[in-house]
């Protein structure tokens, strides 16, 4: 897919955009990438520009939604097919995303990037071949590529979120990765079984929520991960923290005896477990 590289807008830069032009100013200086950039908008009555190209002013847009422009007008940065998949910005600057309205990505104490690269941090990427299972927005691959990785495998079994990615400037292109990002769209727990034996050095495995995804927490696949990682490989799984009270589960400790059947030394860590290969 290819990557989008025109404006992205919020209800606040919509308003910005309309406020300048309406105080009879001829320019705005801001960011229409989510802050991976600044630049200037050219102001006229009827439209505005930026990079070259001319765009209407959008009607009302919603709060908690990142629009894109379609060729047609700004629309959100959603899909539906069976389900609703969506970028939602945050007060980071760099987004999350929902599906069906349950948040992917904790975002309410930092950045969904700097809880990405904490736990990064746990399998020590620089240098190392790493098997990123659940690639989503793709924010490990981007702390692991920063981090110096040699090498990311990294699969993702949701087209709509490898679409998401494209409009994305947060995450990273595997064409600008200098062949260091392999990005396959690939159900892991499938494609997991065609990958050598100790084929890496490093894992990060951040599945989906249990009840989605329970392949993904089973040992049969653990088993798998410990075949593809050399011994003594780092593995971060990440596996959130329900509320045992509600749920009536440890689904973190669970996921350490399990991982520890496998083949691996466990404990937990941050919001999820690492664990060595025996």
């Amino acid at each position: 897919m290819s990557r989008y590289t025109g404006p992205l807008l919020t209800r606040p830069l919509g308003d910005a955009l309309a406020a300048a032009r309406d105080a009879g100013q001829r320019a705005w200086q801001g960011s229409l990438d989510l802050e991976r950039s600044r630049g200037e908008a050219l102001l006229s009555d009827a439209h505005w520009t930026w990079r070259g190209a001319a765009y209407p002013y959008p009607g009302k847009l919603k709060d908690r939604t990142l629009y894109w422009w379609d060729g047609d007008g700004f629309a959100p940065v959603s899909r539906y097919a069976g389900k609703l998949i969506k970028l939602v910005p945050t007060d980071w600057n760099v987004p999350t995303f929902e599906i069906d309205g349950i948040k992917m990505l904790p975002t309410s104490k930092e950045s969904p990037l700097d809880d990405a690269r904490r736990k990064v941090a746990l399998v020590q990427p620089q240098g190392k071949t790493l098997l990123d299972t659940c690639g989503g927005l793709g924010y490990f691959a981007a702390c692991c590529l920063d981090a110096g990785v040699a090498r990311i495998r990294s699969f993702e079994k949701n087209e709509d979120v490898l679409w998401l990615r494209t409009l994305n400037p947060w995450s990273p292109d595997p064409a600008e990765s200098g062949g260091r990002l392999d990005l396959a769209h690939a159900d892991v727990s499938q494609a997991i079984a065609a990958l050598p034996d100790a084929a890496f050095d490093a894992v990060l495995h951040d599945p989906p929520r249990f009840g989605i995804a329970g392949e993904l927490y089973s040992l049969a696949f653990y088993q798998q991960l410990a075949r593809v990682l050399r011994r003594g490989g780092r593995l971060f799984h990440y596996t959130g923290s329900p509320n045992k009270l509600t749920s009536g589960r440890d689904v973190p400790r669970e996921v350490a005896k399990r991982l520890e059947a496998a083949g691996f030394k466990a404990e937990l860590a941050l919001d999820g477990v690492l664990a060595v290969r025996r």
